[in-house]
């Protein structure tokens, strides 16, 4: 996969405010706010920043978290995961495997399959609905 490689100040200039301090900065959304949390349509969720596709709406389930939460990304090649300690915590990132875009964490209490819970900020996200 070919890497998407630019500056903050690039970034910047694309994204609205929201996005680039969750997407560039690490930042998170409000629990409970984001747009895609309680989204039910057929589609694809895309990457806001360089239109990756990274999860199938097949993969999506109510957590209860406060974030859009999924049990497997579309592939292993759509996401990279990081170990996290900020915040005195323990926790694995997941960023878009083409541009390092933060999209959230994933954590091991989720549901089967997987038994995998990636909660991500739907900020980061683009929803495609299927035709």
């Amino acid at each position: 996969m070919q890497k998407i490689d630019k500056t903050l100040e690039e970034w910047k200039q694309m994204l609205d405010p929201a996005q680039y301090q969750v997407c560039r900065l690490k930042g998170t959304e409000r629990p409970f706010t984001g747009k895609y949390n309680d989204e039910k349509r057929d589609g694809i969720y895309r990457c806001i920043c360089c239109d990756l596709e990274v999860f199938d709406s097949a993969a999506k389930f109510d957590s209860g978290c406060g974030w859009p939460s999924f049990y497997q990304p579309i592939n292993d090649a759509a996401m990279i995961e990081i170990r996290d300690t900020s915040h005195g915590m323990i926790r694995t990132e997941v960023t878009c495997a083409r541009c390092d875009a933060h999209l959230g964490h994933v954590f091991p209490d989720g549901p089967a399959p997987t038994g995998l819970r990636y909660c991500i900020n739907s900020v980061c996200l683009d929803f495609k609905p299927r035709d």
